[in-house]
């Protein structure tokens, strides 16, 4: 195998003191809500807010005085790119970082700001990745491979290596897969060190990419993730290669839950993750039973979450749950009626967060107008006491907003 080990320990001693040795806890509420017990090893909290730091570190460092001079390209949806920008800067390299022109715009800031020159050019990571080859063909530029080099690959294996240090009782390490670097290095870590391990790896269901590859499935590829950081379209040769031979198993996870895994994270451990890195924890939400009374140890890997989405998400989260009651109230248009309808829900222990007084809906009558009323509630069975309260008043209502996870 082209990644051993022995690589994973060397690039653990070369990166040491550079990156953070993040730290892995037992999650009591996430064990309680999946039925296994739960390690997180909290890689959001690297100085770039994900894995990437260890992988482009290992990797400049292995360049030569030569090589460094030339300096170095990249093509990343963010992650990775600020991996190489920081530590570029940090080492004297110039660093040129092509980015997809959907890339969200806290990760273009963030890689601009550790100083290195950014390009956004392609509608996908595969266009992107097109352009950062013929750029660094043509500027005599080295190009720093997202996973499909060596030295990245055994970067991304120090994250297995220090889990099994603090827990060596683990049982399962679920990691999240894009391109399949992080989870081809933890695989060789961990397998050497404790061969009875199971290793899964996590793909979202548009991005099936490794999924494919492994089972010999022909899923469709494509469409808007929440986890752009592991929406690529084509795995590496040689990360495939160590999954074929390391991986147990891959599962596929929809949208929704990983945006439920995002918000659990937040509301529960209080730590942001993007798409990405909620994703292993979306595993154990979805496919919870081949996890029941495991030791499990979930990678989030990654941190960067565009902020304005992640309130997105929180807001989806307390609509599912029923903690945001979004209804329309007939009512007439006559003075009183309005405050009538606030004390019913202020009665029920409702509290209105906004209210839209709509006249110009066809459906109502002319002496008519439709009330649009956010209301922050308790649960769901308190989100339908209110409802209750204002139909037994009188008023017809509708629900403008699913209030219950299907």
């Amino acid at each position: 195998m082209p990644v051993t080990l022995a690589d994973v320990k060397a690039a653990a001693k070369a990166i040491r003191g550079a990156v953070v040795r993040t730290p892995c806890h037992l999650s009591r509420t996430l064990s309680e809500i999946t039925g296994a017990q739960v390690y997180l090893k909290f890689e959001n909290l690297q100085f770039t807010a994900s894995f990437k730091d260890r992988g482009s570190l290992n990797k400049l460092l292995s360049l030569t005085a030569e090589e460094r001079k030339r300096g170095v390209i990249a093509m990343s949806a963010g992650n990775h790119a600020q991996g190489v920008a920081y530590h570029a800067s940090r080492l004297g390299i110039p660093a040129t970082i092509v980015m997809p022109e959907t890339t969200p715009f806290v990760k273009v800031r963030q890689t601009m700001g550790h100083g290195a020159r950014v390009i956004q050019k392609g509608a996908t990571l595969a266009e992107s990745d097109v352009f950062a080859h013929e750029m660094a063909e043509r500027d005599k530029l080295v190009f720093v491979h997202p996973y499909n080099d060596d030295k990245i690959i055994a970067g991304a294996g120090t994250v297995a290596l220090e889990m099994l240090e603090d827990y060596p009782q683990l049982e399962t390490i679920v990691i999240p897969v894009g391109g399949g670097g992080l989870v081809a290095g933890c695989a060789v870590a961990a397998k050497a060190i404790k061969p009875s391990i199971k290793m899964i790896g996590v793909e979202t269901e548009l991005f099936p990419a490794m999924y494919n590859t492994l089972k010999d499935r022909h899923e469709p590829i494509g469409g808007q993730t929440i986890a752009e950081g592991i929406a690529v379209k084509n795995v590496g040769a040689k990360t495939v290669a160590i999954c074929k031979e390391l991986l147990d198993d891959i599962l596929l996870v929809p949208e929704q839950t990983i945006e439920r895994a995002i918000a659990l994270l937040l509301m529960i451990e209080k730590t942001v993750v993007e798409g990405a890195g909620a994703a292993g924890f979306a595993a154990l939400l979805e496919h919870p039973e081949p996890f029941k009374g495991k030791h499990v140890g979930l990678v989030l890997c990654g941190g960067n979450i565009d902020p304005r989405l992640l309130a997105n998400v929180l807001m989806r989260e307390l609509q599912h749950e029923g903690r945001i009651l979004s209804i329309g109230v007939e009512i007439e248009d006559r003075p009183g009626v309005l405050a009538k309808v606030a004390a019913i829900i202020g009665e029920a222990g409702g509290n209105i967060l906004e209210v839209v007084h709509n006249r110009m809906l066809a459906d109502v009558p002319a002496k008519g107008a439709e009330l649009h009323v956010n209301v922050e509630t308790r649960d769901a069975k308190h989100a339908q006491a209110i409802c209750n309260a204002i139909h037994h008043a009188g008023f017809v209502l509708r629900v403008l907003e699913t209030t219950a996870r299907a």
